[in-house]
């Protein structure tokens, strides 16, 4: 035994890091998988707030679009990275097409009922409606409507696809478990996918007055064309021209993340959604857990696109709570 041999106790596990420390044993976070600083994490859009007058005027001209390095931009854009074009009262939101090389014009847009109330949501709704884009990340806090877009669009185009898969990991809030819960698998997940029933409701009530809207969700439920699911048993599978939404994103770690994109098939669009900083799963944090590593290592991609939603639109009280607490 060599006494002086250093040793480290290497593990994601907080607590078991304090336990060692006290016990006066080296120990560190497993850091081959974490961003290096949270920060600097890719949003997906820019805002130049001193573009030329004359190119905002051009974006509203046929056929709305223009050259990069009319904007003042040196270097190309990623692909599918959004602007906000600003130059006193004028204004202008815009996307970089990689195939034309061009800043295009993003114009407002509704899918199946649901308009978007900001510049962030509009972007998140031209990258999932958006067929060359295969895989797509919105991110943002509580309220920002991350899962109701992503509902709604693929709402949207339901005839372009098989199926509209919704999932969402099992993991409790803060990942205190209640305990066993009573009824067969079905009973026992209901409460864990809920969410995702809610954000389904809210967009079957825009149709309130229109029942044959209405009656068609029930239909696209009860005929499975529409999937409310846990995440649980998604290994092994090959998902063939799906809509695929993941849920709560940053409860997943890198490697999960990795299993369920190799699980995408000819046609299918994957899009994830969640809050990098509302973390439940007790060995991830901001900077390690799956959403995070999955903006990081994508950006730049032909098939990717991402975007930060930032503005609250669940409620006052809901956009308060965000940022106070």
């Amino acid at each position: 035994e060599d006494k002086n041999r250093k040793v480290v106790l290497v593990t994601k596990d907080v607590n078991l890091r304090m336990k060692a420390k006290s016990l006066g044993v080296e120990a560190q976070d497993y850091s081959t998988d974490k961003i290096k600083n949270i920060d600097e994490l890719y949003t997906g859009k820019t805002l130049l707030d001193s573009a030329p007058s004359a190119m905002i005027d051009k974006l509203y001209e046929d056929p709305f679009q223009l050259d990069y390095k009319d904007v003042g931009l040196e270097d190309e854009p990623f692909p599918w990275h959004h602007y906000i074009l600003k130059n006193g009262q004028k204004s202008a939101l815009a996307i970089y097409n990689p195939n034309l090389a061009k800043l295009v014009r993003v114009e407002k847009r509704t899918y199946y009922g649901i308009t978007p109330r900001n510049a962030e949501q509009l972007f998140g709704m031209d990258l999932l409606g958006n067929p060359e884009i295969q895989l797509v990340t919105l991110s943002g806090k509580a309220g920002t409507g991350k899962t109701l877009l992503a509902l709604a669009a693929a709402m949207e185009q339901r005839m372009n696809f098989r199926q509209i898969f919704l999932a969402r990991p099992i993991v409790p809030l803060s990942n205190k478990d209640m305990g066993f819960l009573p009824g067969d698998i079905k009973s026992k997940l209901d409460p864990y996918l809920q969410p995702l029933w809610d954000n389904l409701k809210v967009i079957q009530n825009q149709f309130l007055h229109d029942k044959g809207e209405f009656d068609k969700i029930n239909k696209m439920v009860e005929e499975e064309k529409l999937v409310i699911s846990p995440l649980t048993y998604i290994r092994g599978r090959s998902l063939q021209k799906i809509f695929f939404i993941v849920d709560e994103a940053q409860n997943l770690t890198p490697h999960e993340v990795k299993t369920i994109i190799t699980r995408a098939g000819e046609g299918t669009k994957v899009v994830f959604t969640g809050d990098i900083y509302q973390i439940d799963h007790p060995f991830l944090d901001s900077q390690s857990n799956g959403l995070s590593y999955l903006i990081d290592r994508f950006k730049g991609q032909r098939v990717y696109g991402h975007i930060n939603l930032e503005k609250g639109e669940r409620s006052p009280l809901a956009e308060l709570a965000s940022n106070l607490l």
